[in-house]
């Protein structure tokens, strides 16, 4: 009786699928899309891009995945087990670039936001320079995550060494950083973006926060040495307490999509999601950066970003 129950079930909403089309079932494109560890940024905007992707395009099904991140979002994407996944842009960078690896194939499918870096410690700590955190145990976010590698290259280009001059701390779940700082495990935690979970959390905390992030003068040391990085800036007001802009630097994260996606899929991927900027805009502020314009502008080469892609940003003007 239960498997009948259910075959006639299947059958109603079979026949009202049917009905809604004419009796020609409509169908569905699923795809996986690989974001991070709870806690972090990457599930934030992972879990609200599908919500607005999947509502604005029904014949589309995007499902978050938690990942470790970056770092293991590009062997999934390589081996076909992700359609999509977010990707910090320093991984990217070596991903494209070969860098301890053979380049990769993958492609752009967008830009999701700037990822300008920094440490935020507890308001009350004596630290307020990155030399005055030398020798302190630093949590340098999540392993597994773009976040580490970020913190390499700007420390690197200050002739500073993440694993020798800090005591360093690598998380297992991006959320727990911000208690660490809270109760003292670490003197500061390292993360990037405007609106990251951490710096919310820890911005939001009894202790309150400062942010430490390079000086002029070390930001042009440290492009001087890694010109990939990009001067950038978070806004004042981006996290609880913070009255003025902060100057820093980093690169663009971006969503990479497996090498083989149809060029027919990536287009219609790229016609929902910038028809629905001003929806994504309002729901999640990390995303009003996610835009066509901005996605030319990051990428390393235009030829980085998907066929498909780039058809539809011909149609809409965005390049030539």
């Amino acid at each position: 009786m239960r498997f009948a129950t259910i075959l006639l079930a299947a059958a109603l909403l079979a026949s009202s699928a049917a009905a809604q089309t004419g009796g020609n079932a409509i169908p569905t494109t699923t795809l996986s899309l690989g974001t991070a560890t709870p806690g972090g940024g990457f599930p934030l905007y992972g879990n609200a891009f599908a919500e607005v992707m999947n509502a604005a395009d029904p014949q589309t099904r995007i499902i978050p995945r938690n990942t470790k991140g970056s770092n293991e979002n590009i062997p999934l994407l390589e081996k076909g087990e992700l359609d999509l996944a977010l990707v910090a842009g320093e991984p990217a960078y070596e991903a494209f670039a070969g860098i301890g690896r053979a380049p990769v194939r993958l492609k752009i499918l967008t830009a999701i936001y700037s990822n300008p870096g920094m440490f935020v410690v507890r308001a009350d700590s004596p630290y307020k320079t990155i030399r005055d955190l030398v020798g302190q145990p630093v949590a340098f976010a999540a392993k597994g995550s773009g976040l580490p590698i970020l913190a390499r290259y700007v420390l690197d280009g200050l002739g500073l060494k993440q694993d020798e001059d800090f005591k360093a701390v690598y998380l297992d779940r991006a959320g727990d950083g911000p208690a660490m700082v809270e109760d003292g495990r670490v003197a500061a935690l390292w993360g990037a973006g405007i609106g990251w979970p951490g710096f919310a959390a820890v911005a939001s905390s009894a202790s309150g926060a400062r942010f430490i992030a390079p000086s002029a003068e070390e930001i042009t040391r440290i492009r001087a040495k890694h010109a990939f990085l990009k001067p950038l800036s978070v806004p004042a007001n981006s996290y609880p307490k913070q009255t003025e802009p902060i100057a820093s630097l980093g690169s663009w994260s971006i969503v990479l999509t497996r090498n083989d996606l149809p060029d027919d899929v990536a287009y219609r991927l790229a016609k929902t999601l910038h028809g629905a900027e001003v929806t994504f805009c309002k729901k999640l502020a990390q995303a009003c950066e996610t835009t066509a314009a901005n996605t030319v502008a990051a990428a390393p080469k235009v030829e980085l970003i998907h066929p498909g892609v780039m058809k539809y940003f011909r149609e809409i003007g965005v390049v030539k």
